[in-house]
């Protein structure tokens, strides 16, 4: 298997902050070079209850650190009899894609990770593949089509967004990167996360337009 033959994300995946909840979404489509490997792939992965993480990069590597993450904040909250916090959680997969980017391999483990997430406060953090770490304070994107979508974002985004302007948004975002970017496609599912929990607010399929 040569560079171009991994399987990957290719991807879009947004996360914006709204007054009462963080809206993450990313489309649906897996590529292996020029070649749509998969139509149906879950980029915003469910970590706790409270915490989510969009996906972008080396899927052999995505589900190798999402499943070490959720494993490591379970035995966290065990030993320490109390939730993890947003930022343990980030920290943690931080260190997680620090140490699996520098690792020796003959395969790129090249991974991007949004994560967001609800305790006291609403974070939303982005976890680039050098295994550098930043929070947002409105919005970020990641993968071949995050130009695209910060287009969309950079226009419409206002701080203090309702949850429904928010899940408008971000499709709004996701369909703009469809529309341009071939390694991103087949449909997007969106996550809002709030104080009492983490949902699935939508799940579409497109094909040039949303339906």
């Amino acid at each position: 298997m040569n560079e171009n033959q991994i399987l990957n994300t290719g991807t879009t995946t947004v996360g914006i902050l709204c007054k009462d909840c963080i809206v993450m979404a990313a489309d649906k489509r897996a590529t292996a070079g020029h070649f749509i490997a998969n139509k149906n792939v879950d980029k915003v992965v469910p970590v706790t209850d409270r915490i989510a993480v969009t996906v972008s990069g080396t899927v052999s590597d995505i589900q190798y650190i999402t499943k070490l993450l959720k494993a490591e904040l379970k035995l966290k909250d065990i030993r320490s009899s109390r939730e993890s916090t947003v930022k343990e959680a980030a920290n943690l997969l931080t260190e997680l894609v620090y140490n699996n980017v520098r690792k020796f391999s003959t395969i790129p483990g090249i991974t991007h990770f949004l994560l967001g997430g609800a305790d006291e406060n609403l974070h939303l953090y982005d976890l680039y593949m050098d295994g550098s770490i930043s929070e947002i304070d409105d919005f970020v994107s990641s993968g071949s089509g995050s130009v695209m979508a910060y287009g969309v974002l950079e226009a419409s985004y206002k701080p203090g967004l309702t949850e429904a302007e928010g899940v408008e948004l971000v499709l709004k975002a996701i369909q703009a990167a469809i529309q341009r970017d071939s390694a991103s496609g087949e449909g997007v599912d969106v996550y809002v996360i709030a104080k009492d929990g983490l949902r699935k607010v939508a799940a579409k399929k497109i094909n040039n337009t949303l339906q």
